[in-house]
């Protein structure tokens, strides 16, 4: 009996004109409306007139294999703007990735 009953609810098998119908109609309206928006919140919002809009993008700057094994923020960026050919663009994050033995292979940078 209780194992039908789960069962009717996940699969919605209930008519429109039932009780059970307009319980479920109104347990979902009341998650819709009275989740508080904390439970959503992801993270990438932070206060301050700088931070106001989300991150656009992530681009990835790959180091060839006899490259420079540091670059500066400055040359980070400047290459950012000649991949993307969008010299207005500033970037938010600079992240190294390296591989197996540490060595940096490319930078993961975080641009608006």
């Amino acid at each position: 009996m209780f194992l039908s009953a789960v069962k009717r609810l996940f699969l919605w098998t209930y008519a429109r004109n039932t009780w059970q119908y307009d319980v479920l109609c109104a347990l979902i309206l009341a998650f819709i409306f009275l989740t508080p928006k904390s439970w959503f919140d992801n993270g990438e919002l932070r206060s301050g007139p700088e931070h106001q809009s989300p991150l656009a993008s992530t681009v990835l700057v790959a180091l060839p294999e006899n490259g420079d094994p540091e670059l500066s923020a400055a040359e980070v960026e400047r290459r950012v703007r000649v991949i993307t050919n969008r010299p207005e663009i500033r970037v938010a994050n600079i992240r190294k990735r390296l591989d197996g033995q540490g060595k940096i292979v490319a930078y993961e940078v975080d641009i608006r």
